[in-house]
């Protein structure tokens, strides 16, 4: 297997064992972005000059055996996670020429690990979208088939990692930004625990619902990241002040005693059939493993959808009111006074869907229409939340589908909102609940497109929701697959 195709903790080993250098590391990665990426546009940003620089001092440091599990590994970061003297987009014109004057937290935090930064990834307009075709620059393409999108809207993190542009990845999750890309290119990706890790420097999309997260080729990989980038942080307020265990120490495990949870509301017609076979043959997999499988009901989840939209929205409206062509960004040329700039400026710098949603939040939290929809929405929350309460006291972990199907082709949904924000339709529960989880490969269609598993927890309960993804990797060999680019 080529460098560009190990794992982290594989890399770790190679590199302490001089078979490779950090430099050499680098290299072989910035010829795969220049070999794949105009196929995949997986990045906006790459920062070679910097790259180089930090390979160098972690060459150092593993010379004088100083090496942490993520020095010197190469890696990327989702465009709306912000890093000192870099652009931060967004994917949208109106952010054209920003650069952050500071680190995000888990991008400090990734500095003193001795990762190094590749560049930065594509997405989504703001992080909004499910197939990463909202960019104001360009779609990023699936490496396992580029007539499909890769998910979104984590992306570009999601197909840089699948494609072998980086070791692993950074990505945002507001209602399934870093598992659905992760089921659609085939490789893990977790969400934490809301509070679990800092938000402070990630432009900020619904700041209730949003959390960073890795994408990685395995689960090890994703517990060695999660280590890095979790703890307090008094920059974000809503950063819990809980210990953080050492999670790879969790994978060693067996399923025996494990209680599973299928929740009936989760199988239903319309998911894709060989998306329906692979879940039970995980399903199967993990009975046969010893864990105690058991059927529980999720009742609320049917509302799931609408009260994320509402609630997402609303929050979007309010955080996107400070692009107004005044501080920062895009500002529209010779407007005749101030509310035509604003007006212009906005209008000129958001793509479609940013206008939708920003329209759909502001209405729903005006005058008149605030107890009718963003009440109601935060009322069904709650009974969300409760519907997980009560499942974890008779369950450790429940097991459903990432996505209802594989990727789809690009365009096959971009006229119809509706049927693209349904894609979703899983995986929105968990963040309006603040719950951990995770999704990995659980197999292929036919065509030769993974299928997503996605394993959800109770709160701060990481460890087993990395005990029981490890048990069932163990089983095959779907994250050891990588796509033909050439």
């Amino acid at each position: 297997m080529k460098w560009i195709d190990c794992t982290a903790h594989a890399l770790h080993e190679a590199l302490l064992k001089k078979e490779v250098s950090s430099k050499e590391l680098v290299t072989a990665f910035f010829e795969r972005i220049a070999s794949v990426d105009k196929k995949t546009f997986s990045y906006l940003t790459q920062l070679k000059e910097a790259a180089f620089s930090q390979a160098d001092q972690a060459d150092q440091q593993i010379a004088k055996d100083a090496a942490g599990p993520l020095t010197g590994i190469p890696m990327a970061l989702k465009d709306n996670l912000c890093a000192e003297g870099v652009q931060t987009s967004c994917a949208s014109k109106i952010l054209a020429g920003f650069v952050s004057p500071y680190d995000a937290t888990v991008v400090s935090r990734l500095r003193e690990a001795g990762a190094i930064f590749l560049g930065k990834t594509n997405l989504d307009e703001f992080a909004m979208g499910s197939s990463n075709e909202n960019s104001a620059f360009d779609a990023t393409r699936n490496p396992w088939d580029l007539d499909r999108v890769p998910g979104g809207s984590s992306g570009g993190s999601a197909a840089a990692v699948a494609a072998s542009e980086a070791v692993f990845a950074l990505g945002s999750d507001t209602g399934g930004s870093i598992r659905q890309p992760a089921a659609f290119c085939g490789v893990v990706g977790l969400k934490p625990t809301y509070g679990r890790v800092s938000r402070y420097g990630l432009v900020a999309f619904a700041s209730s619902l949003d959390q960073i997260g890795p994408l990685t080729h395995d689960v090890t990989d994703a517990a060695i990241v999660l280590n890095a980038i979790s703890g307090d942080d008094p920059m974000d307020s809503t950063c819990l002040d809980l210990p953080v265990p050492d999670f790879t120490a969790s994978m060693p495990s067996k399923m025996e005693g494990i209680r599973l949870g299928i929740p009936k509301e989760y199988f239903i017609e319309g998911i894709d059939a060989e998306v329906g076979a692979a879940v039970e043959k995980a399903i199967d997999a993990y009975r046969k493993l010893g864990a105690e499988i058991k059927e529980i009901s999720l009742p609320h989840t049917d509302y799931a959808v609408a009260a994320y939209y509402i609630l997402a929205t609303a929050e979007a409206s309010s955080n996107l009111a400070r692009y107004d062509g005044v501080r920062y960004g895009h500002r529209t040329t010779a407007p005749k006074d101030l509310l035509e700039m604003y007006m212009q400026s906005r209008s000129e710098g958001f793509g479609p869907e940013v206008k939708r949603r920003i329209m759909i939040g502001t209405h729903v939290l005006s005058s008149g229409y605030y107890d009718a929809y963003y009440k109601k929405g935060q009322q069904v929350r709650t009974l969300i939340k409760q519907d997980f309460d009560e499942a974890f006291q008779s369950v450790d972990c429940i097991l459903t589908p990432t996505a209802p199907s594989a990727a789809f082709k690009a365009g096959e949904k971009t006229n119809d909102p509706l049927q693209m924000y349904l894609s979703d339709i899983f995986t929105i529960s968990v963040n309006l609940a603040g719950l951990p989880a995770l999704s990995m490969p659980c197999g292929f269609t036919a065509e030769g497109l993974p299928i997503g598993l996605h394993l959800i927890t109770k709160h701060f309960d990481e460890e087993r929701l990395l005990q029981v993804a490890y048990a069932f990797e163990q089983c095959h060999d779907f994250h050891q697959r990588r796509p033909q680019l050439g």
